[in-house]
C-alpha cells in the first residue's frame, strides 16, 4: 500500500520488544510468546513517515504466505508501489502496516487481504513465527508476524494490478526467482515447513494467536 500523508502505523519501541532477547535473523518459531505479546500490546500508533527513519522503533507487519497444495502465491512488485526499496522485487508476503481501527494483527491482515487479493473467500490464517532482519534498511524498521494460509483450490488473484502481479507457482519457479526476492521472502522460504518441492507443504499446528 502506498504511503498516505499523515498515515498512522503501529510500532513498538525496539528496547521493549527485544527486552532480554538478542535480535535474530530469520523466522523465529519457538519461545516467541513474550515477544508476540509485546509486539501486539506494547506499541502505539505513530506517523509512518517518521517511523520509516526511526531505528528506535519497529513497525509491526502481518505477513501472509498463501499456498495452494504444493504451490505458493508468488508476486512481483512494480514501480508503482509506495516503497522504492522494494520496487521490481519478488515477494511471497501478503500484508502491510497496521492502522488504527484494525484492532488486532489478524484484523489488519484481513483488511490487507481484502485490499490486495481478489478472492471469494478469506482463508484461515495460521501463525508461523516472528520475522526479523536488521541487515537491510527496510528490515531494520519492521518486524513481521508470519502467517500461512491455504487456498484449497480456490482461485485468488491480485486486486491492484498496477502495483503487483501474482500467481501460484511451484517451488522450481520460486527457486529461479529467489535471488530477486525481497530478503523477508527469502528468509520465510528458508524457514517454511515442507519446502522440498517433491512433496506438499505440511500443515502447521494451529498456534494462531487470537
Amino acid at each position: 500500500m502506498s504511503p498516505i500523508p499523515g498515515e498512522l502505523v503501529y510500532a513498538v519501541p525496539r528496547d521493549v520488544l527485544f527486552a532480554g532477547t538478542e535480535p535474530w535473523l530469520g523466522v523465529r518459531m519457538h519461545d516467541v510468546a513474550d515477544l508476540l505479546e509485546r509486539a501486539q500490546s506494547a506499541g502505539s500508533f505513530v506517523d509512518r513517515a517518521a517511523a520509516e527513519v526511526d531505528v528506535s522503533i519497529k513497525q509491526i507487519i502481518p505477513y501472509l504466505v498463501l499456498r495452494d497444495g504444493d504451490r505458493i502465491f508468488l508476486m512481483k512488485r512494480t514501480r508503482a508501489g509506495g516503497d522504492v526499496r522494494l520496487h521490481d522485487l519478488f515477494t511471497v508476503g501478503i500484508g502491510g502496516h497496521l492502522n488504527p481501527g484494525d484492532r488486532t494483527p489478524l484484523g489488519g491482515l484481513e483488511r490487507e487481504w481484502r485490499e490486495e487479493i481478489e478472492a471469494a473467500f478469506v482463508p484461515r490464517f495460521e501463525f508461523l513465527g516472528l520475522l526479523n532482519d536488521d541487515t537491510v534498511d527496510v528490515g531494520r524498521h519492521h518486524l513481521g508476524l508470519v502467517y500461512l494460509a491455504d487456498a484449497e483450490g480456490r482461485p485468488a488473484s491480485i486486486r491492484e494490478t498496477h502495483k503487483l502481479s501474482g500467481s501460484f507457482e511451484p517451488f522450481e519457479v520460486l527457486r529461479d526467482a529467489y535471488d530477486r526476492m525481497e530478503t523477508w521472502s527469502q528468509l520465510v522460504l528458508d524457514a517454511l515447513p515442507g519446502t522440498d518441492p517433491t512433496r506438499p507443504i505440511r500443515p502447521v499446528k494451529d498456534s494462531d494467536p487470537r
